[in-house]
């Protein structure tokens, strides 16, 4: 099986000696959707910044599309990883949004017109086409994270990383941020984020991984999130569908829903046997 993320015991320690990371040990496959889950402080945004080499390993191994996060492959791996940070304040600098996107490609020496059709295309994928000369912090906070995210799509990276994505956003932010993801992710990229919401990881996720204290609880697909000692170990709580389904268990089902959609037509077929 191809993976697109490899790690091998991975610990890291802060300048002030904090142990964030303790021997973390993982698989991401290619062209996945995978969820990091663990509650503040678990370690998720380090991890994160080892996979770009922001954060080289100080022991153990990273591998992103089989290439080695080192000083020697930095380049190739900025070009590999695309990260958007959780504060997109962190991200956007440039005057202009067009500017800011452009940032990127601009700096690995491709031709004037390749930049161009970068940016126009990066800008349709997030939909803030007619506001390339708008001043990103004139925007919205939804805005300027769509703008960070554009700036990371315009370098075309096969893997996109996204720390906690949903952070102060809107309901309608939210959900327009979900269908950017899931747009790169039908092109073939491997889309991973962190997070702390076990709702969102739940329903989109094809593998959850659960971090605390530096270290890797558990992984697997989204259903581990409904095993009692997966969830009292993590102290995350069950995600909405979970709760619902566990306190009406004489609605019966073969396998917990994973969708709202599922769910209702499980409720539907329940409610019409009653009729009947």
């Amino acid at each position: 099986m191809d993976y697109a993320v490899e790690i091998e015991d991975l610990a890291f320690s802060h300048k002030d000696g904090t142990r964030a990371l303790k021997g973390i040990t993982l698989r991401i496959k290619k062209g996945s959707k995978t969820a990091i889950l663990g509650p503040n402080g678990a370690g998720k945004s380090t991890l994160l910044l080892h996979l770009n080499g922001i954060y080289l390993p100080q022991h153990g191994r990273v591998r992103v599309m089989g290439l080695e996060v080192n000083r020697e492959n930095e380049k190739k791996i900025r070009q590999t990883v695309g990260l958007v940070f959780q504060d997109p304040d962190d991200q956007v600098f440039c005057t202009t949004v067009w500017e800011d996107v452009a940032f990127g490609p601009m700096n690995f020496n491709l031709s004037e017109d390749e930049v161009q059709r970068r940016v126009k295309q990066a800008l349709r994928a997030v939909r803030l086409e007619g506001l390339e000369q708008k001043m990103p912090f004139h925007l919205s906070y939804g805005q300027r994270k769509r703008v960070a995210i554009a700036g990371v799509l315009a370098l075309r990276p096969e893997i996109l990383v996204l720390d906690e994505p949903h952070a102060f956003l809107d309901p309608s932010s939210k959900s327009e941020l979900m269908k950017i993801m899931d747009g790169r992710n039908s092109e073939g990229r491997t889309i991973i984020v962190a997070t702390h919401d076990v709702d969102f990881a739940y329903e989109w996720a094809d593998d959850v991984v659960i971090i605390k204290d530096g270290r890797v609880l558990a992984q697997g697909g989204p259903d581990i999130l409904s095993e009692d000692k997966v969830i009292n170990e993590s102290e995350l709580e069950y995600p909405v569908l979970v709760k619902l389904f566990r306190k009406v268990p004489e609605i019966g089902y073969d396998k917990m829903p994973q969708f709202v959609d599922e769910a209702a037509e499980l409720i539907r077929q329940k409610l019409n046997q009653v009729k009947n």
